[in-house]
């Protein structure tokens, strides 16, 4: 088993930490696991993305040129990953602020609503996980359990009281997601 994924949007949306959860829920399940941020000099509201590789076997290089999977939260990262997902992979993307949806038929398409339900659900801090939780429903790479144990190694003790508001966003993230094609 080897999943690629590429996780991108703007500075602020969590981004780096759906990676740094995702890698650490791999390393829980004994998986090779490469984390590998990219992310522009303005940071909030600036571009960001994080590529993570979860292996059964040695990864060879943290450098990928094409995804397994593509988890899109803004245009910009649209019009710059949409054409590196390999065929037969899929993305997942966040309807807010899309402008030009996936255009590719080679290619599975998930859309959430996940900004619009967060703000809905006051869980705006919890939109990342619930991003998260949306994409393992389409690609189950790693156990709940094993995010749950992520959150705990990447969030700070005292912020642990959150950990059963995320379970939920992860929960209601699985919900959200439906197949566009």
């Amino acid at each position: 088993m080897k999943e690629t994924v590429i996780i991108a949007g703007f500075g602020g949306q969590g981004v780096l930490s759906m990676g740094k959860i995702l890698a650490y829920a791999g390393i829980v399940q004994n998986f090779e696991v490469s984390w590998m941020p990219a992310y522009g000099p303005e940071m909030r509201g600036g571009t960001a993305n994080v590529t993570v590789i979860l292996s059964d076997k040695a990864i060879s290089s943290p450098i990928a040129g094409e995804f397994d999977t593509a988890v899109i939260l803004n245009q910009q990262s649209m019009d710059k990953f949409e054409s590196k997902v390999k065929p037969g992979g899929v993305l997942i993307y966040d309807t807010n602020g899309i402008t030009r949806h996936p255009e590719r038929t080679d290619i599975e398409v998930y859309a959430m609503d996940a900004t619009e339900e967060a703000a809905r659900r006051d869980m705006a801090r919890m939109f990342n996980t619930m991003v998260l939780g949306g994409y393992l429903a389409v690609r189950p790479v790693v156990k709940i359990e094993s995010i749950v144990e992520g959150l705990r190694k990447s969030l700070p003790e005292r912020a642990w009281k959150l950990i059963p508001a995320n379970e939920k966003a992860l929960a209601t993230g699985a919900e959200l997601i439906r197949k566009v094609r």
